[in-house]
């Protein structure tokens, strides 16, 4: 019998760490290979960690809470393997310019607030509060009491403090501020900027807990308004002929394919066309550098069935035609709904979509998905009388519309391209092929 260790995988683009929810082995469980182990959660999707190999789960290195970064090992197999033989290859190392080591944060934050480095002891016996290891490394360099710990509000699931909590702590500290002051300027950071205003509660009033992808949610939502400038452009588009198109297609699709044809696939397939037209829309910003982007993967935001909004990217979307095109919308919505997607659906976007019309909205001034410069915004479909030019002269005529709103990021895209770019988007729209085939 020789032990490998079971390592935290790669789950994705840009996912660096993962929280460690529940493990669904205990240590002398028998496991299969490719059987899962644990539950994990990231900052983009709840998900199950496979065993790489089959044998006896051993040991568990990681706890339940405990925040992981990818490549790390989080527990040992007894396993079968021939001796010598290696185990699953672990995940490229993180580089350190996107992720920082621990000992990077410990380093970075050694000197406690009196201005020394001595490190005074912290017992955590007395607290009830879950303090996962990496943040009790971080109290104990910076001598910080459980005191003090148990006055900063944990952004993490649960109420939890997080690495980032507890170094905002640091950092505010290291300013000669008061706990007080600091847990006021924590509370300010965490909440863009504003301060947090005070409510009112009575008895007959209902308390919600936010969950942990409401969390995740508000986190992003403001952190793409604080980076990034936005302004929103807004067309009208005719989409009369697509809408003509489908009705009269829908029936032979299903018939075909045993799918639905919505519109979505229609207006992807409007944005990919858009994007080619000008791929400076296709971009992200790295500091004072622009990243042109190859491949055109479209985001779709979803609504779940809890009112949570999940984004699946659809990647080359510029490579299939509506039919291809149909069938991967449906499928990654349905599993979006499910909560079936894979890690990497979710990851590598570089322009999004959201549909505010299918809540009856006509238009909405959308929330940029970071590191992308651009989301569009579709509105409900209207019959609205309009002016149509013949050549026997202008007639008032009933005609399908909708709005779509653009909002970009300012830094690096101009009003003439944002402008610009969502007008090729209506324009393809309105010129839709109404003789094609799906």
């Amino acid at each position: 019998m020789a032990q490998v260790e079971l390592i935290m995988p790669k789950m994705g683009e840009s996912i660096m760490e993962a929280t460690i929810l529940s493990w669904l082995k205990k240590p002398g469980d028998k496991i299969e290979q490719d059987e899962s182990v644990l539950e994990v959660a990231t900052d983009k999707v709840d998900t199950e960690v496979p065993s790489t190999h089959a044998g006896v789960l051993k040991e568990i290195l990681a706890k339940q809470g405990d925040v992981v970064k990818v490549g790390s090992p989080i527990a040992i197999i007894e396993s079968n393997v021939e001796a010598g033989a290696t185990p699953s290859a672990p995940a490229a190392p993180v580089k350190a310019a996107s992720m920082p080591a621990v000992a990077t944060h410990a380093a970075a934050v050694h000197t406690n607030g009196n201005g020394n480095g001595a490190h005074a002891p912290v017992d955590f016996k007395g607290s009830s509060r879950f303090y996962s290891p990496l943040v009790k490394n971080i109290a104990k360099e910076e001598s910080i009491t459980v005191a003090e710990l148990e006055t900063i509000a944990g952004s993490g699931a649960e109420g939890r403090v997080t690495k980032k909590d507890v170094l905002d702590y640091v950092q505010h500290r290291k300013l000669g501020a008061t706990v007080q002051a600091v847990q006021h300027a924590v509370n300010v950071g965490s909440n863009g900027g504003a301060p947090k205003v005070p409510v009112s509660v009575s008895g007959a009033d209902e308390i919600i807990e936010m969950d942990r992808m409401r969390k995740m949610i508000a986190e992003r939502m403001v952190d793409s308004k604080r980076t990034a400038p936005h302004v929103t452009s807004f067309v009208e588009a005719d989409v009369t002929g697509v809408v003509f198109w489908r009705n009269k297609m829908k029936n032979e699709f299903q018939k075909r394919d045993g799918d639905t044809l919505t519109f979505t696939p229609i207006f992807i397939e409007a944005v990919a066309n858009a994007i080619k037209d000008y791929p400076m829309m296709n971009i992200q910003v790295d500091g004072d550098k622009i990243i042109k982007k190859k491949d055109i993967n479209i985001g779709m935001a979803v609504a779940l069935p809890s009112g949570n909004l999940i984004v699946p990217v659809i990647r080359n979307a510029d490579q299939y035609n509506i039919s291809g095109l149909a069938k991967i919308v449906n499928d990654l919505a349905k599993r979006a709904r499910d909560n079936k997607l894979k890690p990497d659906e979710l990851a590598g976007g570089t322009f999004t979509i959201s549909n505010v019309g299918s809540f009856g909205n006509v238009m909405g001034t959308p929330i940029i998905m970071q590191p992308q410069v651009g989301i569009i915004a579709l509105g409900a479909i209207q019959k609205k009388p309009s002016v149509l030019e013949t050549p026997y002269g202008d007639v008032i005529a009933i005609r399908h519309k909708m709005f779509l709103s653009h909002s970009y990021d300012h830094r690096v895209v101009d009003g003439a391209l944002g402008g610009s770019f969502v007008r090729r988007v209506a324009d393809y729209l309105e010129k839709f092929d109404v003789n094609r085939t799906a």
